[in-house]
């Protein structure tokens, strides 16, 4: 997917011409995105291609076909321009990444030589451009099967042409470079032509190699899957116990079963928080990666697909382009993988269309078909009293009957242990009766040596308390219930103390993909260092666990009358306010979801505070347990 494609003399001819070019790409990005592209993207547009395309014609390459906006297959990024063609001495295809820069000056940023700074462009550090040219060619090779058996095909490099003076931007060459990552500037501009020459052949049409391209089948290569082996499949903390290990079994029978039969089959793979869902998710991914089959895992949350590629893709990050999002796979090709495997799989929405979706994919397909159809064995794995958004829809009950509807068979797996909380049963199924989402009544806590529950008088004994466990090396988090607004950083980067409960006031966990001060980038707020001085919330939090957690319950979930009355008016959550989309029947349900969620992320004890002075007493009651006794017995 491109938004624009021409060979460089016709799109030179038309550049030339007047800007009828740049508005063919402005409906393009407004077709296929459903927005408008921002005003810097538009002066690089005007800025950039006629430089690269007069570039081009001096060397002779008005035949090469240049691919503007280059959509990466299965990711949302885009490459600024590829130029595809013939190899002049093989004649084989031939491709190169240019990544277009106006900068005239840039510094490495604080000695790091990964992050640049550009003087007089706000927003912070840049990745450097040649790694992250380097990054798309990789991700290419990785993922268009057309180049599995050629990765000497690609080539990619970094294009500063503003850059007259070299001693301006002359940090950057110290940067590694190879075949995948070069630097070239205005002052470079001979050896810029030079190497497009070596790349690229003249007088060569390059259409028909920039439709191989473009037509290219997606799927990991075997190289990248060989990668994945080494790194994932013998973790230690990856081992399997009990029903875990038929989960896996029963996954690897049926691909081996659909390659041989020829026929497609869908397992779904239930369990409680804790009953080792993603260990199970990690274990397929390395297994099926060392016998060379095609496999991707995808999540529908951010936070937890970042923090998986973080975990599992520390030491290669070629790895982490295995880890996708569930809206990634509107148009792939129908069985194009051996295996796609489906976490947090509770989290499926009822489509993958949001207000960037191109028109032409507003089919209004459900998200789960698309999921099922990319794959001979689609693999879910789900908590069903874990959807706390709206529009989540994955249930058995779906995904069963969207299989029955394509003709599919499917497996059930149900994990009966867990081991968050400590390992209790008794815990998940006490939270479960005070939530009221068990048919029975709440009960009082009966103490569990395997976890510690305990009530805190103020938010501030809870942290207090939290923070003694920080001091002997436990982790521990505090997060709450939507129920206070969440501003954006201040013009400082600093964030604004929104949670408030008397004299306390904590800002809620960073917005941002990058770390604020000591504030973790978003996605990372439950396992990087800095966390706990920020208040985490659902979204932050599911799908991860740390030692001891720390809950608030807000105004929107209180005890009246032996029970948990859900309050509306007292939630802040935007995906929560509209009453059409979202039924009091609805919030009801998910916002008792939300707090079984963080109810449920502490693997050696919870810590319980209501801002409701009702459901506080009731709490004492029915725990029994204070923080205060709980930190003399650890004294």
């Amino acid at each position: 997917m491109t938004l624009l494609r021409r060979s460089a003399a016709s799109l030179a001819t038309d550049l030339n011409a007047g800007r009828s070019v740049l508005e063919h790409m402005l409906r393009q990005m407004i077709y296929q995105m459903g927005h408008s592209p921002s005003a810097a993207e538009v002066a690089s547009w005007e800025r950039s291609l006629p430089i690269l395309c007069a570039d081009l014609i001096d060397a002779g390459l008005g035949q090469v076909e240049v691919l503007v906006e280059y959509h990466l297959p299965l990711t949302s990024q885009r490459a600024d321009v590829v130029l595809a063609g013939a190899h002049p001495r093989t004649g084989d295809a031939s491709y190169v990444i240019v990544e277009l820069k106006q900068w005239s000056e840039a510094h490495t940023w604080e000695g790091d030589p990964d992050l640049v700074e550009v003087p007089g462009v706000h927003g912070g550090p840049r990745p450097h451009p040649v790694k992250q040219v380097r990054g798309y060619c990789e991700y290419l090779i990785d993922f268009a099967r057309s180049l599995q058996d050629s990765p000497d095909a690609v080539a990619g490099v970094a294009y500063l042409h503003n850059a007259t003076h070299p001693n301006k931007v002359a940090d950057l060459y110290n940067y590694p470079l190879d075949k995948h990552g070069r630097l070239f500037t205005a002052a470079t501009r001979g050896a810029f032509l030079d190497f497009l020459r070596e790349r690229l052949a003249p007088a060569v049409p390059g259409a028909p190699f920039a439709d191989q391209l473009v037509k290219s089948k997606v799927a990991p290569s075997t190289q990248l899957l060989q990668v994945a082996a080494q790194e994932v499949r013998d973790r230690k903390q990856f081992v399997l116990i009990g029903d875990q290990s038929l989960a896996v079994d029963l996954v690897l029978h049926e691909v081996r079963a659909a390659r041989e039969a020829d026929h497609k089959r869908a397992v779904i793979v239930t369990g409680g928080p804790g009953s080792g869902k993603s260990v199970i998710a990690l274990s397929l991914l390395g297994e099926l990666a060392r016998q060379g089959r095609t496999v991707l895992h995808a999540t529908g949350s951010r936070s937890f697909t970042q923090t998986l590629r973080r975990v599992a893709g520390y030491r290669d990050r070629r790895v982490q382009s295995l880890f996708k999002y569930f809206n990634q796979f509107m148009t792939a090709e129908k069985n194009s993988l051996d295996v796609l495997i489906l976490d947090e799989a509770h989290r499926i929405r009822e489509t993958s269309v949001d207000r960037y979706t191109k028109a032409e994919l507003r089919t209004g397909r459900p998200q789960v078909n698309e999921l099922i159809a990319a794959a001979r064995v689609p693999v879910f794995l789900l908590d069903e009293n874990q959807i706390v958004r709206p529009g989540e829809l994955g249930s058995v009950a779906q995904i069963k009957a969207a299989c029955a509807d394509l003709g599919i068979d499917t497996h059930l797996v149900e994990l009966g242990s867990q081991f968050r909380c400590g390992g209790s049963e008794e815990y998940v199924q006490w939270v479960h009766r005070f939530l009221g989402l068990a048919a029975e009544e709440p009960t009082a806590w009966v103490r569990d040596p395997q976890f510690a529950v305990t009530v805190a008088d103020s938010p501030e004994q809870m942290e207090a308390f939290l923070r003694g466990r920080l001091a002997e090396r436990y982790g521990a988090r505090i997060a709450a219930g939507y129920c206070w607004p969440w501003s954006d950083p201040r013009p400082d980067g600093s964030l604004v103390p929104d949670v408030r409960i008397g004299p306390w006031a904590r800002p809620w966990n960073s917005k941002s993909d990058r770390r604020l001060g000591e504030a973790p980038p978003a996605p990372l707020w439950s396992t990087e260092d800095g966390g706990f001085d920020q208040v985490g919330c659902v979204y932050t939090a599911q799908g991860f666990e740390y030692d001891w957690s720390g809950v608030i319950l807000g105004p929107d979930l209180v005890w009246r009358d032996g029970r948990m009355v859900s309050v509306r008016a007292a939630n802040k959550d935007p995906d929560f306010r509209n009453g059409k989309r979202v039924s009091d029947d609805d919030f009801d349900r998910l916002v008792r979801n939300v707090y079984k969620v963080l109810l449920t992320r502490g693997m050696v004890g919870t810590v319980l505070y209501s801002t409701d002075p009702e459901t506080l007493a009731s709490l004492k009651q029915l725990v029994g347990a204070r923080v205060s006794e709980q930190a003399a017995l650890m004294a």
